[in-house]
C-alpha cells in the first residue's frame, strides 16, 4: 500500500468534509423561496385580521388570497438563482419556466376550478333535503388567484430575492 495508513476496503462511504445540517441555511435560493412563502402567507393572515377583524390560522397554510404565495415562492427562487448563478444559466431558465407554469396554473386552472366549486356548492344547497347529495360537504372555493394576486406575489418574490442579494 505504501501510504502507511489503514487499508480502505470500500465498505463505508467517504465522510463528507465539513458536512452540517445548518448548511442548508446558506442556500440563498432556498432561503429566498421559503421566505417568499412565509411572508406571503403571513400577509394573508394579517389582511384577514384587518379586513374581517378575526384571526384565521388557516390563512397561514391555505391557498388562494392576496398575495399569491405560490407566485412569491417560485419568483423568489428564480430570481435568487439568477443572482447567484447568472441570468444566462440554464438553471435560471428552468426556474423561470417553472415559475411561469406555476403562476399560469394559479391564475387560470385553479381559479376556474374554484369558481366551478362555488357554482356546485350553490347547486347542492338548493337540493331538497331528501336528495342523497344534500348532505355533501362543500367543496373548497378559494383555490386559485386573480391576476392581480399573482402579480403581487411575483413582485413580493422579486423584492425578497433582491433584498437577500443586497443584504447577504
Amino acid at each position: 500500500m505504501g501510504d502507511g495508513g489503514a487499508a480502505d476496503d470500500g465498505s463505508s462511504p467517504p465522510a463528507a468534509a465539513g458536512f452540517s445540517y445548518l448548511a442548508v441555511f446558506h442556500n440563498y435560493p432556498l432561503v429566498a423561496a421559503l421566505l417568499g412563502f412565509a411572508i406571503a402567507q403571513s400577509i394573508k393572515f394579517f389582511v384577514t385580521w384587518y379586513k374581517e377583524n378575526r384571526w384565521d390560522p388557516k390563512q397561514l397554510i391555505g391557498s388562494g388570497g392576496m398575495p399569491s404565495s405560490h407566485s412569491a415562492t417560485v419568483t423568489a427562487l428564480a430570481v435568487a438563482i439568477g443572482f447567484q448563478d447568472g441570468f444566462s444559466c440554464s438553471l435560471f431558465a428552468t426556474a423561470a419556466i417553472f415559475a411561469s407554469v406555476v403562476m399560469y396554473d394559479a391564475s387560470g386552472i385553479r381559479l376556474h376550478a374554484g369558481k366551478q366549486a362555488e357554482v356546485l356548492n350553490q347547486i347542492v344547497c338548493e337540493l331538497p333535503s331528501e336528495h342523497p347529495l344534500s348532505e355533501t360537504r362543500p367543496l373548497r372555493e378559494l383555490l386559485g388567484h386573480t391576476p392581480t394576486q399573482v402579480v403581487a406575489g411575483a413582485l413580493l418574490g422579486c423584492a425578497i430575492a433582491t433584498a437577500g442579494q443586497l443584504f447577504i
